[in-house]
């Protein structure tokens, strides 16, 4: 059985207690029940700097030809490359000590990386009609890849 904070405090101090009151306690402490934070805040600046970086990505794709595919805002489920760095970091945990400098990281990233049969990164590949299938069928949310 859930208890409500109401429930909780009326048990803890045996007085009736409103809602209005838990609410306006919090706002007055700095916090708040009344909905839940969905994104942080963007400043102006947070927005122009986003923006720019986002053109220079773009435009490193123009510039070197390379055909960019359109893909669903927030669907990394469908992103084959999700899964790869998926297994990257599970090969790089299996590894001890753990690297000592940034650069035998970088090297052991690399060889994770490489380690990885080409018949799976294909089979990634060959998944991406069903993923898509999935996130259509959950009208865009969560697909279970």
């Amino acid at each position: 059985m859930l208890i409500t904070e109401r429930q909780h405090i009326e048990s803890v101090t045996h007085h009736s207690v409103s809602a209005r009151t838990i609410r306006r306690r919090l706002q007055q402490s700095g916090l708040s029940a009344r909905r839940p934070l969905l994104g942080l805040p963007l400043t102006q600046n947070h927005r122009r700097l986003r923006r720019q970086w986002c053109d220079e990505r773009r435009m490193f794709f123009v510039n070197h030809q390379i055909e960019l595919l359109p893909w669903p805002v927030r669907s990394p489920d469908l992103s084959p490359i999700e899964t790869m760095w998926s297994m990257v970091v599970q090969r790089l945990t299996q590894i001890t000590p753990p690297a000592a400098t940034p650069d035998q990281l970088w090297q052991r990233v690399e060889a994770a990386w490489f380690a990885i049969p080409q018949e799976h990164i294909q089979s990634l590949f060959e998944s991406i009609p069903t993923r898509v299938a999935a996130v259509i069928s959950n009208n865009g949310g969560y697909s279970g890849y």
